[in-house]
C-alpha cells in the first residue's frame, strides 16, 4: 500500500496551513489499526487537506492513495474515506460562471474540476463495496456511485437490487437517496427513477426473480396498525384517533387509491421514497401528501422500543452512548450528530423530512400542517426535528404561523433540555411574531434566575435567549426580570438592547438605566459599558436621561471617542427638540468638523443630522451636508443623503448636489440619493427609475422605498388622486406583486440574519399601508 507516496514532493505542495509535509502521515494514519489514530488522521484531512471544502494541490495528490485505501479490505472504517472522496470530488461548478484565468478563483475551479475527474476515473472501486460487511462503507458507497460513476444505468440497477436484500434501514435510505441523485444528474433516467420511487411509496416488490427476501424490509405483522371489527383503522397511540397506514391517494396502494396485494413496504422506506420524489419530481406529489406522511410517522412511532423513563430508544442507541470527544472539528461534528441521535426513535426521519420540506418548497400550508403534526407527536425526537425545521421555514417563507409558534412554545416545558433550547432558538428571531408563545416563554423565564442569563467562561454575562425572545415580543412580563438584573452589581452587558422592544411598558426601567449610565466610568472602556444603556434610552426616548447622556458626550475619552459620540448622537436624534440642552455641544462638534480637525466628513454629516433633529435649523446644517454630498468619501455621501432626506422640503437647497449622485458608481449611493431627492423635492420622476431598478437588484432597499411610498400616500390629497401628487408609474403594481410573493424578500440560501424576519414583515406592512393610503 502507498506505493510511490514517498516520491511525491509533499513539502512543495500546500494545504490550508502551508506546506503539506504532514500529509503522508495523515494518509498512513487512515490505515492504522488504532481507531484513535484513524479518527485523528481523518480529522486532519478535513481540517487541512480539505479545509472547509477547499481543494488544494495536496488534495489532488491524495486522491490516488485514498482510492487505494478504499479498495483494501484490510483497512477498517473505510466508510469515512469514501465520504471524504465524495466530498473532495463533489463540488459542482456553475457552467455559466466566467472566471479570470489569472485569478485565484480560476485556480480553485480548476482544482475542483480535476478532483471530480480523478474521483470519477477511480469510481469503479466503489462497485465492489455495495455489499461490504462494513455498515459504514455500505452507507457511503451509494452516493459515491451516484455522484461519480460514468454508467448511471448500471448504478441504478445495482442500487435497486441491493435494496431487495439490504436489511439496515439507513443503508436502504442511502440507496433510495442515491437514486434521487441519479434522477437529478441524468435526465434520461429520471422517468425510471420516478417510477421506481413511486412504487416504493405504496406497493410490495414486483415479484421478479432475485435474491430478494420479502420480509427483509416489508412491514411486519407486529408493526401493523390495529384494525377495527369492521376492517377500518382502529384507534392509534394514546387515543389520538385513526392512524393512517401511509400515504393516501396515489401513494397509498395501487394507482388510484386501491390497495395492492400483499403488505406494503415498511414506513421508513416509503417515507424515504416520498422524500426523494419531493427532491427530484415534486410535481408528482399528490395534494394530500401530508396526511399520508403523518400516517407513516405514526407507524414508525408504533414500532418504537421503549427505554428508561419511557423514552424511546433506537436500536443503534441501545448498544451504547455516543463516542468520546474527537480531537478536531470534523470529529466534534460527528460526535454532535451521534449525541443528537441518542435516545431517539428513528433519528433518520429528520433527514428524510428535511429533504421532503425542501421539495415541498412554497407549499407553505402543507409544510405548516406537517410540522404541526410533528410538534404534537409523543416522540420528542420528531418534535425537536420539527422545531428546527420550523425555524428554517419561517425564516424563508411568508405565512400564517400563529399555530406553529404556539406549538413551538409548548415545547419549552419538556423534560428534554435540547428541545427547550431548540424552541427558544426557533422563536428568538421572530420578534412580535412570537407573541402566540409569550405565555410559555414567560412561564419558562419565571422558573428562576438560572434562565435569565448566559454565563461565559470569559467575558461578561449576557441575557438568556429566552428572556431576549420574551422582550422582543413586547411582553411586559419581561420588565420585572430585567429590573432585577439591572439592580445587580454586574448586569448583563447586552441588557439595554432588549429593553427597546418593550416600549412604554419599560418605563420602570428608566430610573435604573439612568443611574447605571451616570455611574459608568469615563475611561477607555466607556464604549463597551455605555453602549447598550444608551441604546435603551434612545429606543425608549427617555428624555429625562439628558443629564446622563450629556455627561457621556462631554466626558468621552480620546480612545474610541468618535464611536462613543455616535452612540450619543443616535440618542439625541431620537430625543429631538427635547434635547435642546445639547445644541451648544453639537454646534461645537459641527464647527470642528467644518474646520477639518481630524474628524471624518461622514462624522460631520452625522452631527449635522442630529443638530437638525434637535433644533430644526436648516441653515445651520445644510452647508455641512452639501459639502459631504460632494465629497469623495462614499460613506459621507450616503450619510449626508440620508440626513437630507429626513429634512424633507426644508433641504430643497441640497437638490442640485443630489442629482449627480443618481448616476454614482456605487448602487447604494444612487438609492440613497434617489430617496433624498424625492423627499426634498416631492418629485419622484427622477428618483423612481433608480428605485425601481434597485427594488429588483438590491432587495434590501425595498423597505426604505416602501416607506417613502407609504409617506407619499399619507400626504393630503394623495388618497383622492390629486394630480399634483401623482404616484410613480407602476408603483402600485410593484407593491401588489411584493405582497403576492411567498418567499421572504431577504431570504438567502445557506445563511440568515437575526432581523431578517422582522424586516420582511415590516416590508409587507408598509406595502399594505401604502396601498391603503392611496385607496388602491
Amino acid at each position: 500500500m502507498f506505493g510511490g507516496i514517498d516520491e511525491v514532493e509533499w513539502t512543495g505542495l500546500e494545504h490550508a496551513y502551508g506546506p503539506a509535509g504532514d500529509v503522508p502521515g495523515l494518509l498512513r494514519g487512515l490505515a492504522s489499526a488504532d481507531p484513535e489514530v484513524r479518527e485523528s488522521a481523518l480529522d486532519g484531512m478535513y481540517g487541512a487537506v480539505h479545509h472547509q471544502g477547499d481543494v488544494y494541490d495536496s488534495t489532488l495528490a491524495c486522491i490516488p492513495f485514498l482510492l487505494e485505501l478504499v479498495a483494501d479490505p484490510e483497512v477498517p472504517d473505510r466508510g469515512g474515506v469514501v465520504e471524504l472522496l465524495t466530498s473532495i470530488g463533489g463540488i459542482e461548478l456553475d457552467g455559466d460562471d466566467e472566471l479570470d484565468p489569472e485569478g485565484e478563483e480560476f485556480e480553485s475551479a480548476a482544482n475542483y474540476a480535476m478532483a471530480a475527474s480523478a474521483v470519477t476515473a477511480g469510481s469503479d472501486v466503489f462497485l465492489s463495496l455495495v455489499d461490504s460487511e462494513d455498515r459504514g462503507v455500505r452507507l457511503a458507497v451509494p452516493l459515491a456511485l451516484a455522484a461519480f460513476h460514468q454508467e448511471p444505468a448500471l448504478v441504478l440497477a445495482l442500487l435497486r437490487e441491493r435494496l431487495k436484500v439490504e436489511q439496515d434501514p439507513e443503508v436502504r435510505f442511502a440507496c433510495v437517496e442515491a437514486g434521487g441523485r441519479i434522477a437529478l444528474r441524468h435526465d434520461r433516467l429520471a422517468g425510471e427513477v420516478v417510477e421506481w420511487l413511486t412504487a416504493l411509496t405504496h406497493g410490495p416488490h414486483d415479484g421478479k426473480p432475485s435474491v430478494y427476501d420479502p420480509d427483509a424490509y416489508r412491514l411486519g405483522p407486529s408493526h401493523r396498525t390495529a384494525r377495527g371489527p369492521d376492517g377500518t383503522g382502529g384507534t392509534g397511540e394514546g387515543g389520538r384517533g385513526p392512524v393512517s397506514n401511509g400515504v393516501r391517494g396515489p401513494l397509498l396502494g395501487a394507482p388510484g387509491g386501491g390497495r395492492m396485494p400483499g403488505r406494503s413496504y415498511d414506513p421508513g422506506l416509503r417515507l424515504s421514497a416520498i422524500a426523494q420524489l419531493a427532491r427530484c419530481a415534486p410535481e408528482t406529489l399528490p395534494a394530500d401528501v401530508v396526511p399520508g406522511v403523518t400516517g407513516l410517522l405514526r407507524e414508525l412511532r408504533a414500532a418504537r422500543v421503549t427505554g428508561p423513563a419511557g423514552r424511546a430508544v433506537p436500536p443503534q442507541a441501545q448498544a451504547g452512548t455516543a463516542q468520546q470527544s474527537a480531537a478536531g472539528p470534523a470529529g466534534r461534528l460527528r460526535e454532535y450528530r451521534e449525541t443528537d441521535r441518542v435516545g431517539r426513535v428513528a433519528p433518520w426521519t429528520g433527514d428524510l423530512l428535511r429533504t421532503l420540506h425542501a421539495g415541498l418548497g412554497d407549499r407553505v400550508d402543507d409544510r405548516i400542517a406537517l410540522l404541526a403534526d410533528q410538534l404534537c407527536s409523543p416522540d420528542w425526537g420528531q418534535r425537536i426535528d420539527a422545531v428546527r425545521m420550523s425555524g428554517g421555514l419561517m425564516r424563508t417563507w411568508r405565512g400564517d404561523y400563529d399555530e406553529l409558534v404556539s406549538l413551538i412554545g409548548d415545547q419549552l416545558d419538556d423534560e428534554e433540555p435540547r428541545l427547550a433550547d431548540a424552541a427558544v432558538a426557533a422563536l428568538e428571531d421572530l420578534h412580535r411574531l412570537a407573541e402566540p408563545a409569550a405565555d410559555a416563554l414567560a412561564d419558562y423565564v419565571r422558573c428562576g434566575p438560572d434562565r435569565w442569563v448566559r454565563r461565559w467562561a470569559e467575558g461578561p454575562d449576557a441575557l438568556s435567549r429566552a428572556l431576549v425572545t420574551l422582550a422582543r415580543t413586547g411582553d411586559p412580563r419581561a420588565v420585572p426580570v430585567l429590573l432585577r438584573l439591572l439592580e445587580r452589581e454586574h448586569a448583563p452587558r447586552d441588557l439595554g438592547y432588549a429593553v427597546g422592544h418593550l416600549g412604554a411598558a419599560a418605563a420602570p426601567l428608566v430610573p435604573v438605566l439612568r443611574e447605571r449610565l451616570g455611574a459608568v466610568p469615563l475611561d477607555d472602556r466607556l464604549y463597551d459599558h455605555a453602549g447598550s444603556l444608551l441604546w435603551a434610552l434612545k429606543a425608549l426616548r427617555a428624555t429625562e436621561a439628558m443629564p446622563e447622556v450629556l455627561r457621556v458626550l462631554r466626558g468621552a475619552p480620546a480612545y474610541r471617542r468618535e464611536w462613543v459620540v455616535e452612540l450619543v448622537l443616535r440618542a439625541l436624534t431620537a430625543f429631538g427638540p427635547k434635547a435642546a440642552d445639547a445644541a451648544p455641544d453639537l454646534r461645537a462638534l459641527l464647527a470642528d468638523a467644518a474646520r477639518g480637525d481630524a474628524l471624518p466628513v461622514a462624522f460631520g454629516a452625522k452631527v449635522a443630522a442630529t443638530l437638525w433633529a434637535v433644533e430644526g435649523d436648516a441653515e445651520a446644517v445644510l452647508p455641512v451636508l452639501r459639502g459631504a454630498l460632494m465629497s469623495r468619501d462614499q460613506g459621507a455621501r450616503r450619510v449626508a443623503a440620508e440626513a437630507v432626506g429626513t429634512m424633507g422640503r426644508a433641504a430643497s437647497g441640497a437638490a442640485p448636489a443630489l442629482v449627480p449622485l443618481l448616476s454614482a458608481a456605487d448602487p447604494w449611493t444612487r438609492v440613497d440619493a434617489a430617496h433624498a431627492l424625492w423627499a426634498v423635492t416631492g418629485d419622484a420622476d427622477r428618483s423612481w427609475p433608480v428605485l425601481r431598478t434597485a427594488w429588483e437588484s438590491l432587495p434590501a432597499t425595498r423597505i426604505a422605498t416602501a416607506e417613502l411610498l407609504s409617506r407619499s400616500a399619507a400626504e393630503p390629497g394623495a388618497a383622492a388622486g390629486d394630480p399634483d401628487r401623482p404616484w410613480p408609474s407602476g408603483a402600485a403594481a410593484l407593491l401588489r406583486s411584493e405582497l403576492s410573493y411567498v418567499r421572504r424578500h431577504n431570504a438567502i440560501d445557506g445563511g440568515y440574519g437575526s432581523h431578517d424576519i422582522v424586516r420582511d414583515e415590516r416590508l409587507l406592512a408598509l406595502c399594505r399601508q401604502a396601498l391603503n393610503g392611496r385607496n388602491l
